[in-house]
């Protein structure tokens, strides 16, 4: 069993992301750096994010919003396919501007992709980390720095969803979107009441059923907070999870559709209706399920065995950071139940530092 402090961090650090959104957004408006950063940038240009884990997935969000927001090329790649075809990846992304990502500003992946494009690559690099010092500045040509959102804990959480938050509010400044700007300032105080209404009711539902299999679904920039829902799961509560495009798990993966899977859903405005129709196929076949929604209709009430409504009037861009905090809890309250301590993780660091450029990924042949 685990003792009475585990997830202790965690928890905390879970509830305190309305607190900390509303410190991201007083830092974008009071620190002159955070703007600063971005000088030498164009919203013109393509934009390349590099990244590992969770913030791969972050940043796999922010370039599929920014894609939508921006109107120019955005996507995202793990440093390690940067590292071992960083040619082949150059010239695939056609970017001249590259955020590199990392919590801790240590991840050795990240560092050696920073270091590759500055010694072989004519690019503006923006570093984008949690720590106030950090190895990555010497390789950046910039440096956006959110120390207020780091955590103590080893997993992930409320970092994700605030650099998110910024990533947005930057992308409502560079093209003057005031209705997404307003949107965004009154999601914290919303999400604390959201909080309150749902946290136990999540953690419950985690506690009073046992599963075999996790599955995320989601569509569109969804389906990154699926895969980060999924490695959420894997990390707080070493079970096995899965994530895929909501209509692809028809396409083989619901085979493993039974009453010993808990497959979630994060319901998207334009697809809801089509994903939806799933959710009858997959009760049919035993599987419990759970959907994060927006606003319910009748019959997402009836064949939910955990609803979750956020409710919220802000365009579904606006939302994103909500959407991924059910997966924290749940993934919390499945850690404790186990017995394990999501604050530490087995097999887990902080950061992956790993040896000398030795072990660093051979370039494939022709990049």
């Amino acid at each position: 069993m685990a003792s009475q402090a585990a997830g202790r961090q965690t928890i905390q650090e879970i509830l305190s992301q309305p607190a900390t959104w509303t410190e991201t957004a007083r830092q974008f408006e009071q620190n002159v750096k955070l703007l600063g950063a971005f000088e030498g940038f164009s919203v013109r240009e393509p934009w390349l994010f590099v990244a590992c884990g969770s913030s791969y997935y972050l940043s796999r969000t922010i370039a599929a919003q920014w894609a939508k927001l921006l109107k120019v090329a955005c996507t995202a790649v793990p440093a390690s396919e940067l590292l071992f075809a960083p040619h082949e990846v150059m010239q695939r992304t056609g970017a001249g501007q590259v955020v590199l990502v990392s919590r801790s500003g240590k991840t050795t992946e990240v560092l050696r992709a920073a270091e590759w494009l500055k010694a072989n690559a004519t690019v503006q690099t923006l570093g984008v980390t949690c720590s106030e010092d950090s190895v990555l500045e010497k390789f950046c040509t910039s440096m956006l720095k959110m120390p207020w959102a780091d955590e103590k804990s080893m997993v992930m959480t409320r970092s994700f969803t605030s650099i998110l938050l910024l990533f947005e509010r930057l992308g409502a400044k560079f093209v003057g979107d005031a209705g997404l700007a307003s949107a965004l300032d009154g999601l914290p105080e919303k999400t604390a009441r959201w909080l309150a209404a749902n946290a136990d009711k999540i953690r419950a539902f985690a506690k009073k059923r046992r599963f075999a299999d996790y599955v995320f679904l989601g569509q569109g920039a969804h389906y990154w907070l699926a895969q980060e829902a999924a490695l959420k799961m894997t990390e707080m509560s070493s079970s096995y999870a899965q994530a895929y495009h909501t209509l692809e798990f028809r396409h083989g993966p619901k085979s493993i559709a039974s009453k010993e899977t808990l497959i979630t859903f994060l319901l998207s405005d334009e697809a809801m209706a089509e994903e939806s129709l799933l959710i009858g196929e997959l009760k049919k076949l035993g599987a419990s399920i759970l959907v994060v929604v927006n606003r319910a209709t009748a019959e997402l009430r009836r064949e939910s065995d955990l609803l979750i409504e956020l409710g919220l009037d802000e365009p579904e861009c606006a939302r994103m950071a909500l959407t991924a905090i059910p997966a924290h809890l749940l993934g919390l309250a499945v850690g404790l139940r186990k017995g394990l301590n999501p604050d530490v993780p087995r097999n887990l660091t902080r950061a992956v530092v790993l040896g000398s450029k030795n072990g660093a990924p051979a370039q494939r042949r022709g990049t």
